[in-house]
């Protein structure tokens, strides 16, 4: 069972980057006007160009991680920096799907999510053993 299929998100047109924390630090200037890099930003492409029709998938966008990032939180939470870009993807695809982390009870319900998804994932692999391009 995939990540779509868990969220029943089938058709879906995802496309996942992997940058570094410079990448990250622009990316998350330009879009959010935050200073730094952040772990991952999801960019939502559903609407865009339909004119208010019904997009050809269920999902559709882009979600960018960043892998120092991924690296640093791993060390911090004692964990490895596969599962933190697992969870970064999960979370990216929860943000496409409408949550968000901007009120203490929405973010309680974004990580009981994650939470979910990724228990699920971890069932079906194991999501340590990913390893370095």
């Amino acid at each position: 069972m995939l990540l779509g299929e868990l969220l029943r998100l089938e058709p879906a047109d995802l496309g996942i980057c992997l940058v570094a924390a410079p990448e990250m630090t622009r990316l998350h200037t330009t879009f959010l006007r935050c200073a730094g890099p952040t772990d991952v930003l999801a960019f939502d492409y559903s609407l865009a160009g339909t004119r208010g029709a019904r997009p050809a998938a269920a999902l559709q966008g882009e979600i960018c991680v960043c892998l120092d990032e991924a690296v640093r939180q791993a060390r911090r939470y004692g964990t490895t920096w596969q599962v933190e870009l697992i969870r970064y993807l999960v979370h990216g695809v929860l943000h496409l799907r409408g949550f968000d982390h901007h009120t203490a009870p929405a973010r309680r319900r974004m990580k009981s999510e994650e939470e979910r998804l990724l228990g699920e994932l971890a069932r079906r692999f194991t999501l340590s053993r990913l390893a370095r391009p």
